[in-house]
C-alpha cells in the first residue's frame, strides 16, 4: 500500500532522531526511492524540521532539528489519542 506524504515525512523524521545520516542511509532504512527523498528533504530542510550538515568536501549528513523532534512529538501523541482504524474496502459487486 502506498504512503501518503505525510507518513514519508514523518518515516523521515524518525530515522533522523537515531544520528545525523548520509542519504543513502535515510534511502534505505526509511524505505524511500531517492528522488522522492531528495524532493521531501528539501521540503523538510524549508520547514526548518532538518537541517543539512556538511562534513567534509564530499560528505554531507543530514540532522533533525529541535522543531523537527517537537513535530514528531506532536505527531506521536496526536496517534494516540486518535486511533485511525484502517478501512478495508470491500469489492462492489457487479
Amino acid at each position: 500500500m502506498r504512503r501518503s506524504k505525510l507518513e514519508t515525512y514523518i518515516s523521515i523524521l524518525k530515522v533522523l532522531t537515531q544520528k545525523p545520516l548520509k542519504l543513502t542511509h535515510i534511502m534505505y532504512k526509511a524505505n524511500v526511492n531517492c528522488s522522492v527523498l531528495y524532493d521531501d528533504l528539501n521540503f523538510l530542510i524549508k520547514q526548518n524540521l532538518v537541517q543539512e550538515i556538511t562534513l567534509t568536501k564530499s560528505r554531507v549528513v543530514f540532522a533533525i532539528t529541535p522543531r523537527g523532534i517537537t513535530v514528531l512529538k506532536y505527531f506521536h501523541e496526536l496517534t494516540q489519542a486518535l486511533p485511525i482504524i484502517e478501512e478495508t474496502r470491500t469489492p462492489i459487486p457487479f
